[in-house]
């Protein structure tokens, strides 16, 4: 994936000196930035076969519980998750680096039922310690 968007960034560089050249460097920015991120998004937004189902069911759809305008899941930035509650609260285990997040408790879904039973959690990759949503599994 890193290939394809140095790719995308190389060739974003090419249009910019081109269109810079014509004095049409706006429009031209535009339209590519347009279409480079388009494409990184479009790659970047591929869930794991394993998780497939349960984005159909539940993720795809599941709102920030104190932005409710706002989706939790970002095609990869959902799954389930090991789930622990401290004195201090909740934490969930981030799945890139196994990172226990404490997980606020505004990120907390009440009002939804849990599609599987499991603890989910929506977070970027890791950046600090960002948490989108969380639900509470029946089994935690």
């Amino acid at each position: 994936m890193m290939e394809s968007i140095g790719a995308i960034c190389a060739l974003i560089a090419v249009c910019l000196v081109i269109a810079d050249k014509r004095n049409e460097f706006i429009p031209w920015f535009l339209a590519f930035a347009f279409v480079a991120f388009g494409t990184a998004a479009a790659m970047a937004h591929d869930h794991p076969k394993q998780d497939a189902p349960i984005h159909e069911k539940f993720y795809k759809n599941w709102m920030m519980p104190d932005a409710p305008h706002i989706s939790c899941c970002h095609e990869r930035d959902c799954y389930p998750t090991e789930a622990r509650k401290t004195p201090a609260g909740w934490e969930a285990k981030r799945r890139e680096d196994g990172q226990w997040l404490r997980i606020p408790d505004s990120k907390i879904e009440r009002n939804r039922d849990n599609p599987d039973g499991r603890n989910h959690l929506c977070a970027p990759p890791p950046d600090g310690d960002r948490v989108y949503c969380f639900t509470i599994g029946s089994g935690t």
